[in-house]
């Protein structure tokens, strides 16, 4: 638990800016209707109903809210990434040893034992069979970490979101208490269905990055290098991010949707789609496939550094920790 949130933090403060720009890219027709979309340094082009060339997303920000604006959600992020990968590691590693491992006395009475890459013991399931370990505890592990967090993660999409005519969120708690107040605790699990079928990415992505890790071990006695671990990371991290984008833009859309507080204008309020299939109806009627798709680039180059730094930092600490502890 320790090793996973000390790799969350770490990767949720250096790719908080990747972040907010996708997914204000995400939510955009959603929280601004009337406008077109905007590129990353691109500008949006005219639309009829918008004659004027909307600046793109980085130089909008930086103009309306600076630097800050960047890191604008950092707050919740951090709150959200501690927790998240503090139970997905717990929950993903324990039922990892527990189904996959044996104690040393047993082993000699379990038939068809092979050594682990690393020297961790034994793991007979893991080693026959792998896949179907790896992704019960991947699936397992993301189910328990998405409904404990998904309030934060809510409140961080409120955050990055929020328009400037809106009455803007002081601090963590005190959005999460406007939230409450005005659209009660049910709104704390808008897109939490979505969520939930995103447990897919994972697994897709820890299956991969551990068998990556396996053909990098194979021949080798010594433990895999920094690099050889940011490489499986990288690459099962790209893999899943394209195979299963489409659900966090659907999250986006279900977790943008509220009842408009006390606003400077008289611009329409944001449109509700619904639910899960609704919201992916209208999204593919009135915008095309590629709304699904939006943001995509943004989330590789945020993503993919962010899980190998995540990973990297992961290794690194359980491997400090067992050292300290006596393990090999």
């Amino acid at each position: 638990m320790i090793a996973g949130a000390g790799g969350g933090l770490v990767a949720s403060v250096a790719t908080c800016p990747l972040d907010v720009i996708k997914t204000k890219l995400q939510a955009q027709r959603a929280v601004n209707p009337q406008q077109g979309y905007l590129g990353v340094t691109r500008p949006a082009q005219r639309t009829s109903s918008s004659p004027l060339r909307a600046p793109a997303t980085v130089k909008d920000i930086l103009k309306h809210d600076g630097i800050r604006g960047l890191y604008r959600g950092l707050g919740p992020t951090i709150l959200g990434y501690l927790p998240t990968w503090a139970i997905y590691f717990a929950v993903y590693d324990g039922i990892k040893r527990h189904f996959g491992e044996r104690p040393p006395g047993e082993v000699d009475a379990i038939r068809h034992v092979y050594p682990a890459a690393q020297v961790k013991g034994y793991q007979p399931l893991a080693r026959e069979h792998p896949w179907t370990l790896h992704i019960m505890s991947a699936m397992a592990a993301g189910a328990t970490s998405t409904i404990c967090t998904n309030p934060l993660w809510v409140i961080k999409t409120r955050f990055m979101t929020q328009p400037r005519n809106e009455v803007r969120y002081k601090h963590t708690l005190d959005a999460a208490l406007t939230i409450y107040r005005t659209e009660g605790i049910r709104a704390f699990f808008r897109g939490l269905l979505p969520s939930l079928l995103g447990i897919t990415h994972v697994a897709v992505q820890f299956p991969l990055y551990e068998h990556l890790k396996r053909v990098a071990a194979r021949g080798r006695t010594e433990p895999l290098t920094p690099g050889q671990i940011l490489a499986c990371s990288a690459v099962a991290k790209m893999t899943a991010s394209i195979a299963t984008y489409p659900h966090e833009v659907v999250r986006t859309r279900l977790q943008t949707q509220k009842r408009p507080l006390a606003t400077s204008g008289s611009e329409a309020p944001p449109r509700t789609y619904g639910g899960i299939v609704r919201t992916t109806k209208h999204m593919i009627r009135d915008e095309g496939w590629r709304a699904l798709y939006r943001g995509l680039s943004v989330n590789l180059v945020r993503t993919v550094p962010n899980s190998a730094v995540t990973m990297l930092t992961y290794e690194m600490i359980v491997r400090y920790l067992n050292t300290r502890a006596g393990y090999s």
